[in-house]
């Protein structure tokens, strides 16, 4: 039997680590995390000895190239411009997972 669909179905897929960012809130509501403008969905975990957001450096020169760079202008970008900015004690974290 063939069944007449009036609707479409709307299928939403939420990225693993923009779940990630999502879990973390949920379980430490009254944090106030730092968070890296625009890399919300480099986040892979939390250190909770002192609640510092957790990001992949891949991940995050990924996001770089989705907008538009090279690589190389990524990579130069990120480590000048994001892993190397010191914004205190609560500065992230970043994960080489490249290696």
């Amino acid at each position: 039997m063939k069944q007449n669909v009036t609707s479409k179905e709307i299928i939403i897929i939420i990225p693993k680590k923009k779940y990630m960012l999502d879990k973390i809130l949920e379980y430490f509501p009254e944090e106030d995390l730092l968070k890296a403008d625009g890399f919300d969905d480099a986040i892979i975990g939390l250190d909770n000895s002192n609640m510092r957001l957790i990001y992949s450096k891949s991940i995050c020169i990924e996001i770089l190239m989705s907008d538009g760079m090279t690589e190389e202008d990524a990579l130069e970008y990120f480590e000048f411009n994001v892993s190397s900015a010191w914004v205190g004690d609560m500065t992230p974290i970043w994960c080489l997972d490249d290696l």
